[in-house]
């Protein structure tokens, strides 16, 4: 490639962009144009694209020469650009051509080292990862109007999978910075894990407190504890990314007014598509106006959905039930979630759908629709409130209300992992309908079984599995008002002695057109339960 002269680069750069642009407006003006204002091409800066040489700084200095202009498209002609931090500004579209690929470099290795982490508050309740941008393979911090596009490649080869967990007042034995006489940034520092981290990266994409922003069209392979995080953001297209890793996919955190649309997101050992409202903002965010549509999400192992042999994973979580890579809301829920919806989508081997508010918040007006889940490996959807409270001190119990499922179906289930919707007894869900919901699972629950009462545990985690199996095969609800559940069916395969619907401690629920066999509907400490 480096043989290339001047002129025949530029020429390869057109053509390249003649059909990466293909599908954006203003394409046919900027190639009739036959020249490059306005874009810039990397190597002119002295990137080489060998896959040995350290090409950030040059990539830098294109994304620099190009915010001196006032903006503009630094492209990344075919290649493996080996690269530490590579820092976006305003107006910049990052352009990856078909063939480029940007290489995360291994500073173990690599003789350099990733940005180091912005500040820290004196309280820390989200995790290390979530709370900072500049230790990221590519990151933007209070940027306006920017892109990553194209049908190039991030490979995370050299990021991290793990980072240091929040510090906060709910961990037994923690001490504040200020208690301990000591700036948030010295208390960081002088925990070992914290200075492990020094100088290394877990995100292939952090993007905070960014407007404006597009994504677009190209893949990421590995890509580090979180692919693509976005905190704070607004007005943002995620559209069209294939995703292969082995810890998050995309994680849309306090943020507003975010489309992800045609991703498919391949997570076996985390969640592939996850939208949270952490504490990491130092503040309070409502994650809303949220839309996740004709996304698919799996768990296969790491690199066959990229490569097409889809080969299943042998990961095994620590619940010991198997692999993740689903849709979620709510792993952090500090300021809550509005006007989410998650339609036209496909899971396959992959768990359920999980949503609920565990840290304070509000969780409403969410709606799951047109969704097809196969084999998954535990339950198909589960609505959680618990009082967790990694959150500011004061926080309270969380609000949920008027959540809505909707044309749902799924086949594989297994039978000891029915659908749930489970508050507590001074946190009561409410207002949840369930509407042509068609579920198919393995049966087989015992007598034992459909006597059993789960364990309460007030303070969990969103993750349901301390329940153990539950007494219904279709619905299991506790603490919860106003239930509706209307034309659907809750199949077996095999016999089961559990009824297909189990409510106790709910108040208000209407159930209608249900097809299942056995006992359809059991009660318990319930009251106005209307069942036709």
């Amino acid at each position: 490639m480096d043989s290339l002269s001047g002129l025949s680069r530029r020429a390869m750069v057109m053509s390249t962009l003649a059909g990466t642009l293909a599908g954006f407006a203003g394409a046919p003006s900027l190639v009739r144009a036959a020249s490059l204002r306005g874009f810039y091409e990397v190597r002119d800066f002295g990137a080489r694209g060998d896959g040995k040489t350290i090409d950030s700084g040059a990539i830098n200095k294109a994304i620099e020469a190009a915010a001196r202009g006032g903006g503009g498209t630094v492209v990344v002609s075919p290649g493996d650009y080996k690269c530490f931090s590579i820092r976006l500004k305003d107006n910049i579209t990052l352009m990856l051509s078909a063939g480029a690929t940007i290489i995360a470099a291994n500073p173990d290795v690599d003789g350099a080292h990733y940005d180091l982490p912005e500040g820290i508050f004196e309280e820390q309740l989200a995790s290390h990862g979530q709370s900072h941008y500049r230790n990221s393979l590519i990151y933007g911090i209070g940027l306006s109007n920017i892109a990553i596009v194209g049908t190039g490649r991030i490979h995370g080869l050299g990021l991290d999978r793990e980072n240091p967990e929040p510090r906060w007042h709910g961990i037994p034995g923690w001490v504040s910075p200020k208690d301990q006489g000591l700036d948030p940034q010295t208390a960081r520092l002088k925990d070992p894990e914290e200075r492990r981290y020094e100088g290394r990266a877990g995100k292939s994409i952090g993007l905070k407190e960014c407007r404006n922003v597009v994504l677009r069209d190209f893949s990421i392979l590995q890509g580090g504890h979180f692919s693509v995080y976005a905190l704070g953001c607004s007005n943002m297209t995620i559209d069209g990314l294939m995703i292969d890793t082995d810890r998050d996919g995309i994680d849309i955190d306090c943020c507003r007014d975010v489309r992800v649309s045609n991703c498919i997101v391949n997570a076996p050992k985390d969640d592939a598509i996850v939208l949270k409202s952490s504490g990491a903002l130092n503040r309070s965010v409502v994650c809303e106006e949220v839309s996740v549509v004709n996304c698919k999400t799996s768990g296969y192992l790491l690199g066959t959905m990229l490569d097409g042999t889809y080969v299943p994973s042998p990961y095994v979580s620590p619940d010991k039930l198997g692999v993740l890579g689903r849709i979620k809301l709510g792993t952090d829920s500090v300021g809550g979630f509005r006007n989410i919806l998650i339609s036209d989508c496909i899971c396959e081997n992959s768990r359920g759908l999980q949503l609920g508010a565990i840290d304070g918040g509000v969780l409403e007006d969410v709606t799951f629709s047109n969704i097809s889940l196969r084999n998954p490996v535990n339950h198909p959807f589960f609505l959680r409130l618990s009082v967790r409270n990694r959150a500011p001190v004061g926080a309270g119990v969380a609000q949920v209300r008027r959540v809505r499922f909707s044309d749902i179906n799924v086949s594989g289930a297994l039978g000891a992992f029915p659908c749930g919707i489970v508050g507590v007894e001074d946190g009561i869900i409410e207002d949840v309908s369930i509407d042509n919901v068609h579920i198919v699972n393995s049966g087989g629950g015992s007598a034992e079984d459909a006597a059993r009462v789960p364990p309460e545990r007030r303070n969990s985690s969103l993750e349901p599995s301390f329940m153990g199996v539950l007494p219904a095969h279709g619905l299991y609800v506790r603490h919860a008002r106003n239930i509706t559940v209307r034309n659907s069916s809750f199949e077996t395969t095999a016999p089961d002695a559990r009824p297909a619907l189990y409510f106790d401690d709910v108040t208000g629920a209407k159930v209608s057109s249900l097809s299942v066999p056995g006992q359809a509907v059991k009660s318990v400490n319930s009251r106005d339960i209307q069942v036709s």
